[in-house]
């Protein structure tokens, strides 16, 4: 299984989209808003005001969410690498590019 590279400014995802697949991948690792926010180095408030259409993530916070999303899509657990396709067809468009 190919790793899905994507740039979502070049995937024309709008604020909205972006805060509803931040949704879908914290919950999809069963994790809260301040948990995920500790795993990605930011404040609770942050993860919320995404999540709510109100801030766009930074681009750092872009790629590790990228990362996070192109593990689970190599995870051994099945269910998980499901649930990832999913959150990528409905987000990305199911567009992959080689890395």
């Amino acid at each position: 299984m190919g790793v899905v590279a994507f740039h979502w400014n070049c995937l024309g995802i709008k604020q909205p989209a972006i805060g509803q697949l931040i949704r879908e991948l914290r919950q999809t690792l069963t994790l809260t808003q301040e948990k995920f926010a500790a795993q990605l180095g930011v404040s609770f408030p942050t993860i919320n005001r995404w999540e709510n259409g109100h801030v766009t993530p930074s681009p750092l916070a872009l790629r590790q969410i990228e990362t996070l999303l192109n593990q689970l899509a190599e995870s051994p657990d099945g269910a998980l690498r499901k649930r990832s396709q999913a959150i990528q067809g409905k987000y990305l468009h199911s567009r992959k590019l080689k890395a």
